[in-house]
């Protein structure tokens, strides 16, 4: 026997083991007498506030251990080291303190207080001597049986663990004559729950800041115990960051402090949140962070629309389609954007007040359309992919985000073409000549046609300033001469006033075409001015002599003057 056993027994009895009795007597004495301090046969003991915690109150009554009450069971009550109480015990629990209750709970003694207590419904207090197919036994004066279903707890070691221990149950059945009697723990257990959680319930008041032992957990959340009462702790107030999962953060039984944020007395619900005792992520934002900052950032989630990329913890920022790519139209963002992606972004714009932020994608990679005119200057020479057609014209990629078009007029030199893809199509790699570059509003203008040799292209290879040409005279007008060089190539040229003569030919008129033709020909290859008699002035339909003082491949210009006869 321990030392701590022989000194709760009464000095009598201690008294008795040096008269030889034997152990079993010893062992009912003492039992009787802890059975007599435990319950004190029903009666309520006179007991002194020792010590109180947030959770309990430590209680003198009168035994070498203390008894614990919860603090719950004052329902707001306030008690101090020194004040009295009148509790009753109920046994000792797994810690090795008294359980006790301010209630008052009847030991029965007789069969006609357990009938009394059956008629009324009071709760009597019993011990578990021991477990029994399908329960438990209990004595409550005399033997009563217990169902497992009704005993509180959930499997056979909690059973167990129930055995010599004190409890308070309702009597369901009394039956003096067959001597049957059976009880129900659970409802009282059901009672005292019930009773708890609507005191708390009261108790807890929105904005109050409560620490509360994590329960359980599951996917939209954890479900918080604060002393009798549950709350809900959502996933999306866990954190001011992104929780993918509850139990990536908490874990069941974690001790956590919260904050209740909106209590239904109708459907008695607490909601609760911890990321609210922080500080909000978007505080001070402006002073962090600036249009056109460079930031790295990971994507938490892509729609449709655009991607979510999360750039400080807890400040997302959204990346529209239209900002994902300069080469590609983008028709959903997770055809670029998956979520765990890091990227580099950049601030587009920022909304303090609605708490969003603008971000791109494509800028982060550098605008192609910076260097375009260094790079592709007008005249120069490019060769893409035909990648789309319109009616009117081509698109081809000059470089990655870079695309050029070449309007229908401009493919072939030949011909009219009714459509594109009749002399291209898509995939097809072709040169080009870039005519013009509009960076502003992203154009560049091509063609392929100009490419391609003309007369006028092999007649300045052939010739150089300076050179003595023939040429025909179309017509005169206000001093300015139309002359034909070549077939196709027809340049204006100024003529001295004096020698004007503007005679146009008269209808009665008739010209030897195929002559005339011959003579051109001659006459364009370099030979001498035709001997034939002409008149001074210069008319239409003359072959004359000009200089050649400007020629232009790139332009396409070819500037002349009169040579006098």
């Amino acid at each position: 026997m321990s030392d701590e056993k022989m000194e709760e027994l009464e000095p009598a009895t201690v008294g008795a083991t040096e008269e030889n009795e034997s152990f079993g007597d010893i062992y009912k004495e003492f039992e009787k007498a802890n059975q007599r301090r435990e319950g004190d046969d029903g009666k309520q003991i006179r007991a002194t506030v020792v010590k109180v915690t947030d959770e309990s109150v430590f209680l003198d009554i009168g035994y070498k251990t203390e008894g614990v009450l919860p603090v719950a069971a004052l329902a707001g009550k306030t008690v101090e080291p020194g004040d009295t109480l009148q509790v009753s015990s109920k046994g000792r629990n797994e810690e090795g303190y008294y359980d006790v209750s301010l209630l008052r709970v009847a030991v029965p003694k007789d069969w006609s207080s357990l009938t009394k207590a059956f008629e009324e419904g009071t709760p009597v207090t019993g011990t578990v001597t021991g477990v029994v197919k399908g329960g438990l036994t209990v004595d409550v004066g005399v033997r009563a049986f217990m169902p497992a279903s009704r005993s509180g707890v959930r499997d056979a070691a909690e059973m167990e663990k129930l055995v010599g221990t004190q409890v308070v149950v309702k009597l369901t059945k009394v039956d003096e004559a067959d001597e049957d009697v059976v009880v129900d723990r659970r409802s009282v257990l059901e009672a005292e729950e019930k009773s708890t959680k609507e005191r708390r319930f009261g108790e807890v008041n929105e904005g109050d800041v409560v620490t509360g032992t994590v329960r359980s957990l599951a996917d939209y959340g954890a479900f918080v115990e604060l002393g009798g009462v549950d709350g809900l702790l959502h996933i999306s107030d866990i954190s001011w960051q992104r929780v993918a999962n509850p139990s990536d953060v908490l874990t069941v039984g974690d001790q956590i402090q919260v904050k209740v944020l909106k209590v239904d007395a109708a459907s008695k619900r607490i909601g609760l949140g911890m990321k609210q005792l922080l500080p909000h992520p978007w505080d001070g934002i402006e002073d962090r962070l600036k249009v056109g900052d460079r930031l790295q950032g990971t994507v938490t989630r892509a729609t449709d629309f655009g991607g979510f990329v999360e750039v400080e913890p807890g400040v997302e920022g959204m990346v529209h389609v239209s900002e994902m790519s300069w080469a590609k139209k983008v028709r959903k963002a997770s055809d670029v954007l998956k979520a765990g992606d890091s990227v580099s972004v950049i601030v587009l714009g920022i909304s303090v007040p609605e708490k969003r932020m603008a971000l791109g994608l494509k800028q982060a990679l550098g605008d192609p359309w910076e260097e375009v005119a260094a790079k592709f200057p007008a005249g120069s020479t490019i060769e893409g992919k035909v990648s789309s057609f319109t009616t009117f014209g081509a698109f081809v990629t000059v470089e990655e985000g870079v695309e050029g078009m070449i309007h229908i007029s401009e493919i072939v030199a030949d011909k009219r073409l009714n459509h594109p893809s009749d002399a291209l199509r898509v995939g097809q790699v072709v040169k080009a000549k870039v005519l013009e570059i509009d960076r502003e509003r992203r154009q560049m203008k091509l063609s392929m046609k100009q490419l391609i040799p003309t007369g006028l292209d092999e007649f300045v290879d052939e010739h150089a300033v300076g050179d003595v040409v023939s040429g025909r005279i179309v017509e005169i007008k206000d001093g300015v001469a139309l002359v034909e060089l070549g077939e196709g190539i027809r340049v204006k040229c100024a003529m001295a006033a004096a020698a004007v003569e503007e005679i146009q030919p008269t209808v009665t008129q008739s010209l030897d075409l195929s002559a005339l033709t011959t003579m051109l020909s001659a006459q364009w290859k370099g030979s001498a001015p035709s001997k034939t008699k002409k008149s001074d002035a210069p008319q239409a339909g003359q072959m004359r002599s000009f200089r050649l003082t400007g020629l232009d491949k790139e332009k396409k210009s070819i500037d002349l003057e009169a040579v006098a006869s």
